[in-house]
């Protein structure tokens, strides 16, 4: 596996949550039984009379009450995924799964309840003498300390995790996070698209899904085996199939530099947010559209929405771009900025278009970005604006709210917001 490869297994691993759990579970194994050596050491500096039964006490009820804690944490934790796939997008359960402050609570209520159980298997069995029973006293200590410190903040965490303004705030960043990246490096450390080589021969998909990693490394290193170069046909978040293709390469053929190429691209069955600049943008543009249902009627939440799109498009128009040649014998094509906005806007200029607040409210964030953009870019923003203005118009009666979403669609247009 290439390091970059590696690298993906190790930033995913880190973010799963039985990968968390399973250390706090090791960490408390270890320490329950490593009590038993250390108490003859710590003996010698420390000399404790603890009342009968006082340890195992602790342990039982530190059990009984991590094991109801944990399955309450559980509880709420899937109760939360479940609410925010129903009333944002599915798109922004994958960020929640991965919330850090959420994965440490459960996982330090679990590694609690390890720790007592494998306390109280212990003591039953005698493995612990006097000094032994001093030492697992002291980590019993602490293990509560530990544990009432992150149930407060656990506590606090749930006043706003799985809200919708957390949702928003989650799918917000990491949309900046990838857009900003896609800005700063547009071909990925690779080189703009060129005229594909006659000679060049194709790289086709093995699998059917998603692409969600391009590994450049990999891709630079089989042009360098076959003294030639690699032209990129598809981007992470786009759909192949199965013998699309992919890639074409311009030099010697060999079956060993088709198959590092394809081992290249990721192919996976679901999208996700590393390597895809328009995933955070489709889901503020889902949140803000599903806002507009009939059955939920929440015009406030599509004009946040709009902000959160405001907000991250904003980030990608001031990004200033690196001059990386990491890759050259890479080419690929850079995300287009049209692409960007339609995902993000178009679903809540069209759901919002017969409501004048939504529709004011597109303009405006359209002729804000346009106050950052370049000139290409601003004429992208005038024909997303013209859109958006014939949609409202062909859906509001209001003669008023007509001139009104003119007058904002004029203004945004010449680049003025007030």
């Amino acid at each position: 596996m290439e390091r970059q490869g590696w690298r993906l297994v190790m930033e995913r691993l880190r973010r799963r949550v039985w990968f968390r759990l399973a250390l706090f579970a090791v960490g408390a194994v270890l320490l329950a039984l490593l009590a038993g050596t250390w108490g003859a050491w710590l003996a010698e500096l420390v000399t404790v009379d603890l009342g009968q039964g006082s340890v195992q006490g602790l342990l039982q009820i530190l059990a009984t009450s991590m094991l109801a804690v944990t399955t309450f944490s559980l509880t709420v934790m899937v109760s939360t995924y479940a609410s925010a796939s129903t009333v944002s997008t599915p798109r922004a359960t994958q960020l929640l799964i991965e919330d850090q402050t959420s994965q440490r609570a459960l996982s330090t209520f679990l590694g609690a309840f390890v720790f007592a159980i494998v306390g109280i298997a212990a003591l039953s069995t005698g493995y612990y003498g006097e000094d032994g029973r001093i030492v697992l006293y002291a980590g019993t200590l602490a293990v509560i300390a530990i544990v009432v410190i992150t149930l407060l903040r656990w506590i606090q965490h749930l006043v706003t995790f799985g809200r919708m303004a957390d949702v928003l705030d989650r799918v917000e960043s990491a949309a900046c996070s990838t857009v900003t990246d896609a800005a700063r490096a547009p071909h990925l450390g690779g080189r703009p698209p060129v005229d594909v080589p006659p000679e060049a021969w194709a790289v086709r998909a093995e699998l059917s899904g998603v692409v969600t990693r391009i590994d450049m490394d990999t891709l630079s290193a089989a042009a360098e085996e076959v003294a030639g170069t690699v032209h990129v046909r598809v981007r992470a978040g786009a759909l192949v199939a199965r013998g699309e293709e992919i890639a074409r390469v311009g030099g010697t053929r060999s079956d060993e530099a088709a198959a590092r190429v394809r081992r290249a691209f990721v192919v996976e069955r679901h999208r996700t947010y590393e390597q895809d600049p328009r995933l955070g943008l489709i889901a503020l543009g889902e949140i803000g559209s599903r806002a507009l249902s009939p059955s939920t009627n929440d015009p406030g939440t599509a004009v946040e929405a709009l902000h959160a799109i405001q907000r991250v498009l904003t980030a990608y128009l001031v990004t200033e771009r690196v001059e990386d040649d990491d890759h050259p014998r890479v080419h690929l094509a850079a995300v287009g900025f049209a692409d960007l906005v339609e995902d993000g806007i178009r679903p809540i200029a069209r759901d919002g278009a017969g409501i004048v607040e939504v529709a004011l409210r597109v303009q405006r964030v359209l002729g804000g970005l346009a106050l950052v953009a370049a000139p290409a870019e601003v004429e992208t923003l005038r024909q997303a604006s013209v859109r958006a203005e014939r949609r409202a118009l062909a859906t509001l009666s209001d003669p008023e709210d007509v001139s009104l979403v003119e007058e904002a669609a004029r203004r945004a247009r010449a680049g003025r917001v007030a």
